[in-house]
C-alpha cells in the first residue's frame, strides 16, 4: 500500500524557478518525511536557498508543485504557517533598533493575522521556553547588540520555534559563527531531532552537523543530482567536491543509475552564483 504524500511536511514535484532570464531551479523533486533531518547540499549557486525560500512561497514557481503539510504553498491562506519555523541566513547580529534576547524571540509570535500575538503572560512564557531550548534563557533581558553571532543565530533559532512548529528550515545556520558556536549548535538541532521535529538545513558542508543529518540532497546547477543517506556518503561526507566527482564517474560507469548531473545547455541564461545559492 502506497503512503500519501499529502501529509508530509515537503513536497515538491518538478519544481522549476526562474529569476530574471535565469533558470534557478530546474525539475527539482524533494520529498520530507516527518521527523526526518535532510541536509540540503551544494556549492555557492547550485539553488539550495532558493530552493528553501520557494517551498516557503517566497518565490515564484514557473512549473511544477510544492505543498507544506499538504497545502499548495501558492496558497498562503491556506498553508500551516504556525506549523513552520525558518531561520533565515544570519546577516549581522543585530539591527539598529536596541532589542533583547527575550523581545526578538517574542516577534516570533507575530503576523499578518496575529498582530498583538506577542503581548501578554502567555507569549512571554512561550518567548522564555524557546530560549531555554536554545540555552539562553538567562540572557533573556540582555541586548542582542553585545551577543556574538553563535550566541545570535541561537536567538533566531529560539525565534523559529516560538510557535512550536513541526518543521523547522534552517538556511546556512553554521555560516560565520566559531567552532565552540556551530559545536553548541549541533547539540541543540540534535536535541531538537530527538524531540521529534522535522529539521531541514541548508549547507555548504556538513561540518559539525553531520552526526545530526540522516540524508543528504545534492544540488547542483539548480537540479537534484544525489539525494541518499549520509552514511552512503562515507568519509567524503565532508568534501562536496569528492561527493560531485565520484557521482560524475558513477554516472559514466552506469549511465541509466540515476538523473545526471546537470552539464547541459540551460534553457535561459546562466544565473550568478553571488545571487543565488
Amino acid at each position: 500500500m502506497q503512503v500519501s504524500t499529502l501529509t508530509h511536511p515537503i513536497h515538491a514535484e518538478g519544481v522549476r524557478v526562474v529569476l530574471g532570464d535565469s533558470l534557478v531551479l530546474d525539475g527539482v523533486d524533494l520529498l520530507v518525511r516527518s521527523g526526518e533531518s535532510v541536509a540540503l547540499l551544494g556549492a555557492n549557486g547550485s539553488g539550495k536557498s532558493t530552493l528553501v525560500r520557494t517551498v516557503l512561497g517566497l518565490l515564484p514557481v514557473a512549473s511544477g508543485t510544492v505543498t507544506l503539510f499538504g497545502s499548495d504553498v501558492t496558497n498562503r491562506r491556506d498553508v500551516a504557517w504556525q506549523r513552520v519555523g525558518y531561520v533565515p541566513q544570519r546577516i549581522g547580529s543585530a539591527s539598529g533598533v536596541p532589542a533583547t534576547a527575550l523581545e526578538v524571540v517574542r516577534s516570533g509570535l507575530l503576523g499578518p493575522r496575529h498582530l498583538l500575538a506577542d503581548r501578554g503572560r502567555r507569549a512571554r512564557q512561550a518567548a522564555m521556553n524557546a530560549l531555554d531550548a536554545v540555552g539562553l534563557a538567562h540572557r533573556a533581558q540582555d541586548h542582542v547588540q553585545v551577543f556574538s553571532g553563535g550566541q545570535m543565530q541561537r536567538v533566531l533559532i529560539a525565534r523559529a520555534l516560538v510557535r512550536a512548529p513541526e518543521l523547522l528550515l534552517l538556511d546556512e545556520p553554521l555560516a560565520g559563527i566559531d567552532r565552540a558556536s556551530r559545536e553548541s549548535l549541533a547539540q541543540i538541532l540534535t536535541d531538537l531531532r530527538r524531540s521529534g521535529l522535522t529539521l531541514v538545513t541548508v549547507l555548504h558542508e556538513m561540518g559539525e552537523l553531520a552526526q545530526v543529518v540522516e540524508r543528504a540532497v545534492v544540488l547542483d546547477e539548480g537540479r537534484v543530482v544525489l539525494d541518499a543517506p549520509v552514511q552512503d556518503l562515507g568519509a567524503d561526507q565532508h568534501d562536496l567536491r569528492t561527493v560531485l566527482a565520484k557521482r560524475v564517474e558513477d554516472d559514466h560507469d552506469h549511465p541509466h543509475a540515476g538523473p545526471p548531473i546537470a552539464h547541459h545547455a540551460p534553457v535561459l541564461s546562466t544565473r550568478s552564483s553571488q545571487d543565488q545559492r
